[in-house]
């Protein structure tokens, strides 16, 4: 299959704005028929998706640009890949690790704010001391 700017965007949920510019930034190379009318394929679908997760987590447009440029050079280049995407991963895990410890005060103040509506009065500590363990 292949599809229309208008139709493609709309399948990944972008603007063709934001198509053209992938595509000025060398991160997405569409298909020109004989009239220079940009063509995407399904395997355009399932790179440019693939892309957006990469954005998704915090990889910068220089770290997309890089991984796009030695996806283009082959298998020779795997062992790059695979060192940027576990550096973006032990990041994204340091950042869920900080929204979950957020999370976490996030709940202990709701419950203290609930325990203080029903008459349960107590001073909220931010860092309650760890139990000695036994």
């Amino acid at each position: 299959m292949s599809y229309s700017i208008g139709e493609f965007a709309q399948m990944v949920g972008v603007s063709t704005s934001m198509l053209r510019y992938y595509e000025t930034e060398g991160l997405l190379a569409p298909h020109r028929n004989e009239h220079n009318i940009r063509e995407y394929s399904d395997y355009d679908v399932g790179w440019f998706q693939f892309l957006l997760h990469l954005k998704n987590t915090g990889m910068s447009l220089a770290e997309l640009k890089q991984y796009t440029d030695w996806r283009s050079q082959g298998d020779d280049t795997i062992p790059e890949r695979l060192d940027l995407l576990e550096q973006r991963k032990h990041l994204l895990e340091l950042e869920i690790q900080a929204l979950q410890q957020n999370m976490d005060v996030l709940n202990r103040k709701i419950v203290f704010y609930k325990d203080q509506l029903k008459g349960n009065k107590y001073a909220f500590v931010l860092y309650p001391k760890e139990k000695a363990e036994s």
